[in-house]
């Protein structure tokens, strides 16, 4: 039987839960004063970033900064990076060369580099190809008042430094390109997974998660702020754990979820990312007793072949990891799961890849983020295993799976054709201002026709009545 922590009883009201916790400031701090200089901010890669971006943009607006979205009237110039895969460093290269041409039009303008790739590629950067004027790694980003400092007196300024207290609990993010429907909450940093393709824990750290009650209080107030749903954001949000240093007590992601869903019933909560190995059926029992914690998991299995997954160091099987999935569909019947696939791992087999597709269409995956292997310097793989696989393998074995995937994505929606879901609008569709657009509890997009009286940020009840591969269509009833 789940208990709830006893140190956050009696936390009622949203005023309660903001009591005592970080101060939350207006979105733009500064905004309209005259004399304040403008950034730029473009972020690549996962929401962990795009969630930095945001934690950034506020601690230059306490130095007198305010975004635009034109690059060319901008003073400072940042890009904030992932090292995920190698097309992405090239796309981020691109981007800092197009920057060089708004730098000679605009003297003094100044080009900084964020995020992972910055921590990993920081000499190539700064002192090889003098791309920028400034590198700040994932855990530095209080130091940017004095790294811009530095570099207005022209020098090259760099801090990658790692942290093992860092979680910026106490800054409230600007809110960047936001619809005021739809929020990012980052509860914790840094990764111990040492998979052996991935670069994020050298890149951002080991794992330390934020104060419950400063995760609770920023929910707490983009509610009042006319929010409605948050994802609780993590490079494994499921190992979430931390210590009330005044009672001792340990909070784990189970608990927080359901404090996070306890702020009001009208506050949709969503997750990402979850590692099979933490996730618990105590946090899907929680999930299953709130209406407002969305029905969608995305754990990432990878590869569906255990001798592979060994490899990668991911710690289960194929056999743990369709025990979870069993799980989830079991205390979830509802729930829609989506995965992370990379094809042509060191040593793959035909045979192996053939197992990767038999999982997806075992279980049935409502979509799939799909990859080929990409070696990344500095990883376990990189320096254990032979990248072996000719590129064009992986491309090959890379279509089969998004071909499969797509076909099990249309299946899917199919089945939903015909049945009501409670959605959430967001906005305008993409493709038409005649249509809103939201998503249902299984994180699925439908679109549907305006009604009069209905706006973002409202719940409509919609019936689906057609479908393709990535969206439903529907109409209010």
């Amino acid at each position: 039987m789940y208990d709830s922590n006893p140190t956050l009883e009696g936390i009622k009201t949203i005023d309660e839960i903001k009591q005592g916790s970080v101060f939350f400031k207006d979105q733009m701090s500064g905004a309209g004063q005259p004399g304040l200089r403008k950034f730029y901010i473009e972020s690549y890669g996962c929401q962990m970033n795009f969630s930095d971006s945001e934690i950034v943009a506020s601690i230059l607006g306490d130095i007198g900064y305010v975004a635009t979205r034109n690059v060319e009237e901008s003073d400072l110039i940042l890009i904030n990076t992932c090292s995920i895969r190698e097309k992405a460093e090239e796309t981020v290269r691109k981007r800092l060369r197009a920057f060089e041409t708004v730098k000679k039009e605009r003297p003094g303008a100044m080009v900084g580099i964020l995020g992972c790739m910055a921590e990993r590629l920081k000499k190539k950067l700064l002192e090889e190809e003098k791309l920028v004027d400034l590198v700040v790694g994932p855990d530095a980003y209080r130091d940017l008042p004095n790294l811009i400092g530095g570099a207005e007196d022209g020098d090259r300024m760099v801090n990658v430094l790692l942290s093992r207290e860092e979680t910026y609990a106490d800054i409230s993010p600007v809110r960047l390109e936001s619809n005021g429907v739809t929020a990012f909450i980052s509860i914790m940093r840094g990764c111990d997974n040492m998979c052996s393709f991935c670069v994020v824990p050298f890149t951002r750290g080991r794992e330390r998660s934020r104060d419950a009650f400063s995760i609770a209080a920023e929910a707490a107030d983009l509610f009042e702020k006319g929010y409605r749903e948050v994802t609780l954001l993590g490079q494994n949000v499921d190992s979430y754990k931390w210590e009330n240093p005044e009672t001792g007590h340990v909070v784990n992601f189970a608990q927080l979820l359901d404090m996070t869903a306890n702020i009001h019933p009208d506050l949709r909560v969503r997750f990402s990312t979850s590692h099979p190995k933490d996730m618990t059926d105590e946090v899907l029992h929680v999930m299953a007793r709130h209406e407002n914690i969305c029905k969608y998991i995305h754990l990432p299995v990878q590869s569906g072949n255990s001798r592979i997954l060994e490899l990668m160091n991911r710690t289960y099987d194929r056999a743990w990891y369709e025990d979870r999935i069993r799980a989830i569909r079991r205390i979830l019947p509802d729930a829609a799961v989506s995965s992370d696939i990379i094809t042509g791992f060191c040593t793959e087999t035909e045979e192996e890849h053939q197992d990767t597709l038999s999982m997806i269409e075992w279980a049935n995956y409502s979509m799939s983020y799909m990859f080929f292997y990409s070696e990344r310097p500095g990883t376990l793989a990189a320096r254990k295993y032979a990248d072996d696989i000719p590129e064009e393998i992986k491309k090959r074995r890379l279509n089969e799976v998004i071909r499969l995937q797509t076909a099990i994505s249309l299946r899917h929606n199919q089945q939903d054709i015909g049945k009501t879901f409670k959605v959430l609008i967001e906005g305008d569709s993409r493709k038409s201002a005649a249509d809103f657009c939201g998503r249902n509890t299984q994180n699925k997009m439908v679109v549907f026709p305006k009604k009069e009286g209905l706006k973002p940020g409202e719940y409509a009840m919609v019936k689906i009545r057609d479908t393709t591969s990535a969206t439903l269509l529907g109409d209010i009833i």
